[in-house]
């Protein structure tokens, strides 16, 4: 077996040497260990660091993509490189390296498919309190979302097989951490949390410039990944109630009408009229919605066995699902 330990990485050259030095090559259960570093356009020499430093496969991009691209094609280049486990950490050393023989245990003993390493938040004192009482709230949602036990929704230090990177569909162009899980969770793979170990932090964080904007995101994300995985809930629930705000100010009306007051609440039977054509729509939309979910899953289906029936080429640098401008080195 081969286990590929994945770091996407934008001006990391300072960092790097760091978080390599502690992680591992060799482990128990694999035959191979091997590091693959994703240049997302960095204008420090990262891509040259991680050479000098031994990784096995070094990939730049021409120009920076974004988190969310490039870790999907950092996915994308490790399948081609024969991956049966993948493992996704992050460049600025957050995680501790050597936790990874602890993550990937659970997929090793054949009791899970995706692992994500639980962070101690209560006890990280780069976390500020408010950010630690939002991680908790995000994470519950995301449990209550996915039907999971997970505590750390949004922790990148993951591991998972090569059937779960293969089905793998990232169409976020912000981050991938809660898209993923709830795919995951939609398609019946077995999800599970180990605890980790964390260093202190080396800088802040770039993927976003407040936590206001990161939530906000994050939420988009999620109404927009749950509602292609469940359109008949999202419209039809939407639909529903305001369907039923509309009957009930048209029987409201109905009340005042036969108290002889009737002309006095005629703006109700306007707004229930407004309501119930909404809630109408809504819910054909929703129709209409699963439908072009059907098809989604038929091309998710589709793309799972082109990529399955792939050639292992390990002297391949980018395989048929990256992105055209991806340049390996």
């Amino acid at each position: 077996m081969k286990l590929i330990i994945q770091i996407c990485c934008l001006n990391e050259a300072q960092t790097l040497p760091a978080m390599l030095a502690d992680l591992p090559r060799t482990m128990p259960g694999f035959d191979k260990v091997e590091w693959l570093v994703l240049d997302d356009g960095s204008v420090d020499g990262t891509a040259e660091v991680a050479r000098q430093l031994g990784v096995d496969h070094v990939v730049r991009m021409t120009h920076n993509t974004g988190l969310a691209r490039a870790f999907d094609a950092a996915i994308a280049v490790c399948l081609g490189r024969g991956a049966d486990v993948i493992v996704n950490t992050d460049a600025d050393n957050q995680y501790v390296g050597q936790c990874v023989t602890d993550l990937v245990q659970p997929i090793l003993a054949g009791t899970a498919d995706m692992v994500v390493g639980t962070r101690p938040i209560a006890g990280m004192e780069d976390f500020s309190w408010i950010k630690k009482r939002l991680q908790w709230l995000g994470s519950w949602f995301m449990r209550r979302l996915t039907g999971t036990e997970l505590k750390d929704a949004t922790s990148g230090f993951r591991a998972f097989t090569r059937e779960v990177a293969l089905r793998m569909n990232v169409t976020s162009d912000f981050t991938y951490s809660l898209e993923t899980l709830v795919a995951a969770s939609h398609q019946r793979f077995r999800l599970v949390d180990v605890p980790i170990r964390t260093n202190r932090a080396t800088r802040p964080s770039r993927l976003f410039g407040s936590s206001g904007e990161y939530i906000l995101r994050q939420l988009v994300i999620l109404l927009r990944v749950y509602t292609m995985y469940r359109p008949l809930r999202v419209f039809f629930g939407a639909g529903g109630m305001a369907m039923a705000f509309g009957l009930a100010l048209a029987v409201r009306y109905f009340f005042y009408m036969l108290a002889g007051e009737g002309k006095g609440h005629i703006q109700s039977v306007v707004v229930a009229g407004v309501l119930v054509t909404v809630g109408f729509l809504l819910c054909m939309m929703g129709l209409l919605a699963d439908i072009i979910r059907s098809n989604r899953l038929f091309l998710e289906r589709l793309l799972y066995r082109v990529r399955s029936t792939e050639e292992r080429d390990t002297g391949q640098d980018v395989s048929s699902c990256a992105s055209a401008n991806q340049r390996s080195e």
